[in-house]
């Protein structure tokens, strides 16, 4: 019984091994816990680091397809504005010669109407002269009856106070 309250209160080599393997392993599992976590935080900032990356990317991606789009949808504008201004050109142009036979026409009109009014009054002149030439003769004509009936009144006066 001696020995065996010995054996209780130093261990033996056997147990000194197994209580070192025993420690080795505890360090072991935590040197293994350590390098998990260690390794589980390096790769939960690597997939942080990875996810802002893929968003900046995704920005710059986003951005570099909008001024894309921009820069198409800005040929596109500016091809409709010569278009547009071309077309704008042309019934512009169209319209200036409308405006210009129309004048050609109006001015063409009014040589007509101050030639038709340069005969109506050549012809209205023509008319008046015939009118006095036809009054003139009307009136010659009637002074020569009245010259004819003052000769018979004459003639029947001298007739009647002589006979």
């Amino acid at each position: 019984p001696a020995m065996a309250g010995s054996r209780f209160t130093a261990p033996t080599a056997a147990e000194a091994e197994l209580l070192l393997l025993q420690k080795q392993a505890l360090a072991e599992e935590e040197a293994a816990k350590t390098k998990r976590e260690l390794l589980t935080h390096f790769l939960q900032e690597k997939l942080s680091r990875e996810e802002q990356s893929s968003r900046w990317g995704l920005h710059k991606v986003r951005t570099a397809w909008r001024s894309a789009q921009r820069k198409a949808k800005d040929q596109e504008l500016r091809q409709d504005m010569e278009i547009l201004s071309q077309t704008f050109t042309r019934v512009i142009d169209c319209k200036d010669g409308v405006i210009e036979a129309l004048v050609r026409e109006l001015e063409e009109a009014e040589e007509q109407q101050n030639r038709a009014l340069r005969s109506h009054l050549h012809l209205t002149d023509q008319l008046l002269h015939l009118q006095r030439c036809r009054l003139g003769y009307l009136e010659q004509g009637f002074n020569a009856q009245v010259d004819a009936l003052k000769d018979d009144f004459e003639a029947e006066r001298c007739g009647i106070s002589g006979g």
